[in-house]
C-alpha cells in the first residue's frame, strides 16, 4: 500500500480502485481484465498530467516522501560488498550518517550518506536524517581513508539539515561543517555528490563539495526550508503562516533540481520514474547507475592537480554577476 501526498489523491483512488477489482477477480470466474487495464492507462496518464506541473512546495514534498530510497538502500541496490564504518574517534558514532567501502561496477569506492530511517524507531535512532558533529567528523575520516586508498567518494545528500540541539552546538557543530567544507576541497580523490532528496542547508552542504553535484528530479537543496523562510517572512505578532506561505516561499527560493541547473549549482539532472523514485526502486536504481558511471569514468581520466583545480573553480563560479 503506498503513502499517498494530497495532490496525488486522484490517483490514489483510481490506483485503489484497480487493487479493489484484483482482489474481487482473484480466483474467482470473472473476466475483468479489460476494465483493469481500462483503469491502469487512465491511473498512468493521470500521473503524467499531475506529475508534469507540480509546484516547488509540491517537489518539497516529494524530496520527503517517506518510501524514498535513501543511503542505505543505493548502497544494497547499487553497490557490491558494502561494508559500513562507525564512530569519529573522538566522541561517537553518528546513526544519522553512514559510510564505508563498496565496490562500483568493480571499482573501490567510499559511500557516504545521510540515513533518515524508515520506521518510527529507526527514524528515531538516526535523529531523523539530522546529524551530529561526529557524524560530519565520521564523514570525513572515511574520505581521508578514500584518499589514502585512492578510492573515488560517492555522497548521497538526503537531510532537513544538522541537528540544532545544544549538546550538538557544544561539541562543534559549526566547527565540524566547516572544516568538511575546508578539507573537502583538498581531498585528492573524485568526489561525486548526489542530492537524492532534501538537501537542506550546511547540514546538506558538508557531504556536497564535489567535482560533480548531482539531483534527483524530485529532490531539493535550499539554504533554508519552505517552512523555515516561511516563518521568518511572515509569522509576525502570533500569526500562524501555511500551506499559501510555504508555496510562496518554495517559489522564491529556487530550491527545484530544474532551478539550480539553470544556475549553475549543480551538473545534471537524474530522471525519475513517473510519480517519483519510491514507485520504481530499480528504474532509479538503473537512472543513477548511469549518470555515476559516466561522470566517475570521465573524472577518473584528471591527474590530481587539474581535478583539485576543477573542484576549486566550480564553486568559486558560483554566484558570479555579470556588469551589463
Amino acid at each position: 500500500m503506498h503513502y499517498y501526498l494530497d495532490f496525488e489523491r486522484p490517483v490514489a483512488e483510481l490506483e485503489n480502485k484497480i487493487e479493489e477489482l484484483k482482489r474481487l477477480a482473484d480466483g474467482k470466474d470473472v473476466n475483468i481484465t479489460a476494465e483493469i487495464k481500462k483503469l491502469e492507462k487512465k491511473a498512468k496518464d493521470l500521473r503524467v498530467d499531475i506529475f508534469s506541473k507540480i509546484t516547488p512546495w509540491q517537489k518539497t514534498l516529494m524530496a520527503r516522501h517517506p518510501e524514498r530510497p535513501y543511503t542505505l538502500d543505493y548502497a544494497k541496490l547499487l553497490m557490491e560488498d558494502f561494508i559500513e564504518l562507525h564512530g569519529d574517534r573522538r566522541f561517537a558514532d553518528d546513526p544519522a550518517i553512514v559510510a564505508g567501502f563498496a565496490k562500483f561496477q568493480g571499482v573501490p569506492v567510499a559511500v557516504i550518506g545521510h540515513q533518515k530511517g524508515r520506521t518510527t524507531k529507526d527514524r528515531i535512532v538516526r535523529n531523523f536524517g539530522q546529524p551530529h558533529p561526529e557524524g560530519y567528523r565520521k564523514a570525513l575520516r572515511v574520505m581521508k581513508l578514500a584518499e589514502r586508498f585512492g578510492r573515488p567518494v560517492f555522497t548521497f545528500i538526503d537531510t532537513p539539515g544538522a541537528y540544532p540541539g545544544i549538546g550538538a552546538e557544544e561539541r562543534g557543530q559549526a566547527e565540524a561543517i566547516a572544516k568538511n567544507l575546508f578539507d573537502m576541497f583538498r581531498i585528492k580523490t573524485p568526489i561525486i555528490a548526489t542530492i537524492i532528496g532534501e538537501g537542506g542547508s550546511g547540514g546538506a552542504l558538508a557531504l556536497a563539495v564535489g567535482d560533480r553535484v548531482l539531483m534527483f528530479e524530485h529532490s531539493v537543496y535550499s539554504v533554508i526550508s519552505p517552512e523555515g523562510c516561511a516563518a521568518i517572512l511572515w509569522k509576525k505578532n502570533g500569526t500562524e503562516v501555511g500551506q499559501g506561505e510555504y508555496e510562496k516561499a518554495s517559489e522564491s527560493l529556487k530550491l527545484t533540481a530544474q532551478d539550480l541547473y539553470g544556475f549553475g549549482v549543480i551538473d545534471e539532472i537524474i530522471p525519475e520514474p513517473v510519480g517519483g523514485a519510491h514507485r520504481n526502486y530499480q528504474d532509479t536504481v538503473k537512472a543513477l547507475e548511469k549518470v555515476l558511471k559516466h561522470h566517475l569514468t570521465e573524472l577518473l581520466k584528471k591527474p590530481t592537480d587539474l581535478l583539485l583545480e576543477e573542484r576549486y573553480e566550480k564553486f568559486r563560479l558560483m554566484g558570479a554577476v555579470e556588469e551589463g
